[in-house]
């Protein structure tokens, strides 16, 4: 079938009239219900997770908040598991992401990432007792960590980190025998049962261990940070406008100090800076 010049210009302004139909789609219903919908991670503290109060707190919490806040709506937290929200496709089931997300080609196929928020370190930690004196010993041992995540990415010699501002990395432990858990925080509950018990080290964010440590796990961090992580604010593509959105309320956020102040509140450290 041929199109005139006049027929295939209708039928142009027709399609990109659609896609800007649906281009604002999420950031409208937002606005509409006055309410957004975020998840996150309900175990991974100090990110996030369930307080003595039995309500969401933590530092990807307290960012999201300060979100909602910005855009003039309230906040409901949901909490689907790690590989879901991964697989992008979510269907409105939720807006938006906020759960310490490192964004990388592969994930940017099925996810959009309007701003990196801050930078964390990721570490090896292994049991108080371990004579483990270096990273590169745990090679060949069973090493536990959260799946799905760069640090299993990075035990499996297969991250590439390739955002903006994340430092170049080397690996540093070969071939180990890699113990995936739904989080590193239920990798770290086998590793405190002894060295090499069931575990003989965990890779994960450093607050993560230092969290940990606080609350009387028989841990320790190893050597130095293996990599550093750009962390971003994720949605679902296909909403350039909440994409744009969420981009100037972050950019906001950093310039006047609200995410150093977030995270120094949670971690003691600034991580809103680049590394």
């Amino acid at each position: 079938m041929k199109f005139t010049k006049s027929l295939f210009s209708v039928a142009l302004i027709a399609l990109l009239s659609i896609g800007m139909a649906q281009a604002g789609e999420v950031l409208d219903s937002i606005m509409a219900k006055k309410k957004i919908m975020v998840a996150t991670d309900a175990n991974w503290p100090p990110q996030s997770f369930i307080n003595d109060k039995n309500e969401m707190d933590g530092f990807d919490v307290d960012v999201a908040r300060e979100i909602a806040k910005r855009l003039g709506v309230s906040i409901e937290f949901i909490t689907p598991s790690w590989d879901i929200i991964t697989a992008g496709n979510w269907n409105r089931r939720w807006d938006l992401h906020v759960g310490s997300m490192t964004p990388t080609k592969k994930r940017a196929e099925m996810l959009a990432f309007p701003a990196v928020y801050y930078y964390t370190p990721a570490a090896v930690a292994v049991h108080k007792n371990s004579n483990t004196l270096r990273i590169q010993d745990l090679s060949g041992k069973k090493v536990g960590t959260g799946t799905g995540t760069t640090f299993e990415l990075y035990l499996q010699g297969d991250l590439s980190i390739d955002a903006v501002g994340a430092p170049k990395f080397k690996y540093q432990i070969s071939k180990p025998e890699i113990k995936s858990y739904e989080t590193s925080t239920i990798a770290l509950d086998d590793l405190r049962l002894g060295d090499g018990v069931r575990l003989d080290g965990v890779v994960s964010s450093l607050p993560v261990f230092l969290e940990a440590i606080e609350n009387g796990y028989p841990i320790k961090v190893l050597g130095q940070p293996i990599f550093y992580e750009p962390l971003s604010v994720t949605i679902d593509l296909g909403d350039p406008a909440l994409n744009s959105s969420l981009k100037g309320i972050i950019t906001d956020m950093r310039n006047d100090g609200t995410l150093s102040k977030i995270s120094k509140k949670w971690y003691g450290v600034d991580y809103a800076t680049t590394r």
